[in-house]
Order: C-alpha cells, then sequence, then structure tokens
C-alpha cells in the first residue's frame, strides 16, 4: 500500500468530494429550462464576463492538450529560471479565477469574488492544510463549468485518452511530472490534494518543511498528495457525460446518474493507492480513466 490506511482513507474521500462539488457545480451552470424548451443542452454564461473558448467540440480536446503541454513548458522555464513569484502569481490568479466560478454557482457573484480571492490569498502565503484541500474541492468545479460545454462525448474519450499516455510519459519515461511535483513542494504551493502525516503540523508550509528536516521514509515527514489533473479530467469527462443525461432524463436521476462515473473513478484510485509501493511515484491518470471508461460502460446498459 502506497500510503497508510487512514491517509488512502482520505485521499479517496476528499477526491470523490470534489467530485460531487465539481458537478453540483457544472449542473448550476445548465439552463435546464432553455434546455427543455429547445432540446438543445444549453449553458448559462460564465460571471464576470468571461468567455468559453471559442471552438469546435469535437476538436476541442487537441486544444486543451496544447494547453497543457504549454502550461508545462512554461512552468519547466520558471524552475529552469527560478522564477519562483511568477508560479506564485500565475497560480494564485488560476485559483481566484475558478474558485470565483465556482462559487458564484451558488451565490452572489460579488460576495463570491470576494470569498475567492481572499481563500487564493491565503492558499498562496499562509496554506492551512484543511483550506488547501478545501479550495482544491472547489477549483475543479470552476474549470468543469469553462471546459464542459466546449467538450462532446468523443472529445472527452480522446482527452482521457491522450491524457493518459502523457501522464505516463511524464512520469515514467521524462520524469518532469515528477520534477513539477518536486517544484511545488519547494514552492510550498501545491495544485492538488495534501494531506501531511505530521500531525502537529498545523500549516501546509510547516508540513512541507518538516519533510525537508526529516530523513527519507521517516512516517512524520511523509506526505500524501494528488495532483490536480487527477482531480479535474475525470471530473470533465463526468460532467460532459452528465450534460447528455439531462436531454433524456430529469435533472435530479440525470445527476445521479451521473455520479456513476465518479465513483468508479474512485474505486480506481483506491485500487491504485494500495497496490501502490511507498516511495515511488506512479501515473493516476490511466487507472482513473479506466474506472471513467467503466462508469460510462455501466450507464451505457442501464
Amino acid at each position: 500500500m502506497k500510503h497508510t490506511l487512514k491517509i488512502t482513507l482520505w485521499l479517496v474521500l476528499i477526491f470523490f468530494i470534489a467530485q460531487i462539488i465539481g458537478l453540483s457545480v457544472t449542473n448550476k451552470y445548465i439552463d435546464h429550462k432553455k434546455t427543455a424548451l429547445t432540446g438543445n443542452i444549453a449553458f448559462e454564461k460564465l460571471p464576470y464576463n468571461l468567455e468559453r473558448p471559442e471552438i469546435k467540440e469535437s476538436i476541442s480536446y487537441i486544444w486543451i492538450m496544447v494547453g497543457v503541454i504549454a502550461g508545462t513548458l512554461i512552468l519547466l522555464l520558471l524552475i529552469k529560471f527560478k522564477k519562483m513569484f511568477l508560479w506564485k502569481l500565475w497560480f494564485f490568479l488560476a485559483v481566484f479565477s475558478t474558485t470565483a466560478i465556482a462559487f458564484a454557482a451558488f451565490m452572489n457573484s460579488f460576495l463570491a469574488a470576494i470569498l475567492a480571492f481572499a481563500l487564493a490569498l491565503m492558499k498562496v502565503y499562509k496554506p492551512i492544510a484543511f483550506m488547501q484541500n478545501l479550495t482544491e474541492i472547489f477549483i475543479y468545479g470552476g474549470l468543469a463549468a469553462i471546459f464542459v460545454p466546449i467538450i462532446n462525448v468523443f472529445a472527452a474519450f480522446m482527452l482521457l485518452i491522450l491524457i493518459s499516455v502523457y501522464d505516463i510519459i511524464a512520469v515514467k519515461r521524462t520524469k518532469h511530472m515528477i520534477t513539477l511535483a518536486k517544484f511545488q513542494t519547494k514552492s510550498k504551493v501545491f495544485a492538488g490534494l495534501f494531506i501531511s502525516y505530521n500531525k502537529k503540523a498545523p500549516t501546509a508550509i510547516k508540513a512541507m518543511k518538516k519533510i525537508e528536516k526529516n530523513a527519507e521514509g521517516s512516517e512524520k515527514g511523509k506526505i500524501a498528495v494528488l495532483g490536480g489533473g487527477d482531480i479535474g479530467f475525470p471530473l470533465i469527462f463526468a460532467g460532459v457525460i452528465m450534460k447528455g443525461l439531462m436531454l433524456t432524463n430529469t435533472e435530479i436521476i440525470g445527476f445521479l446518474k451521473a455520479l456513476i462515473i465518479p465513483v468508479c473513478a474512485t474505486i480506481a484510485l483506491l485500487f491504485l493507492l494500495i497496490k501502490g509501493k511507498k516511495d515511488k511515484f506512479y501515473p493516476a491518470m490511466p487507472y482513473l480513466s479506466a474506472g471513467c471508461f467503466i462508469g460510462y460502460a455501466i450507464l451505457a446498459m442501464m
């Protein structure tokens, strides 16, 4: 087992909660009245005058992959030239914008922006462990609200396949994903779930400092992490499937059916964490993608 049973269950639980919240955010942006009237899925506009990319749904996966690769190259350049401030600024803006979109699904957009701004500041400059994971739960719902409307089922499948292949290459071959993970840990700013083995570390920063001081293999110095992409891509896939279900089901039934995919993805994550060995890096997306595909197959048989 890669982590202790307790840590494993916490990671899996938070992952599943993030999927539920993310689908809830996505569902809030579906215009159900217009969808029922026209027979075509319709989405509400994003708040703050933000616009979704204008690209064809069938080839959207290509542009998203280009964006992933371009973002990775930019971050690697920031690492090479030690531009820590630019990374933190980029991270702050990403957290602020996505959480603001997610919060605006449930509250006044002005209040949502204020809350998102405060949490983004805290996440970057004083990352309390609880708040680190709380914001992660909402970030990917904001991303899904942006990207789900511009992706169809074919593109969703292709995106998971390509991102899984990329994850394998990035972890097993080039190993630059490991470099990115270590850099984020060193910068005290991490995109993803973060659970420390050190119960006495009240903040993510102190937990990370504890890691640097402890000898390798020390339980007190260990952390359990799950990258943001491992949360976001399965959620986007589930969101795309959910919007299709809304055309033939009531809102509640469509939402509940869509949850089958996160359930299967969560089981796949649990399998990986149980199968994995300590102190080894694994590409999670192939397992999560398989879970998503199994969930889709179950839905297709219903």
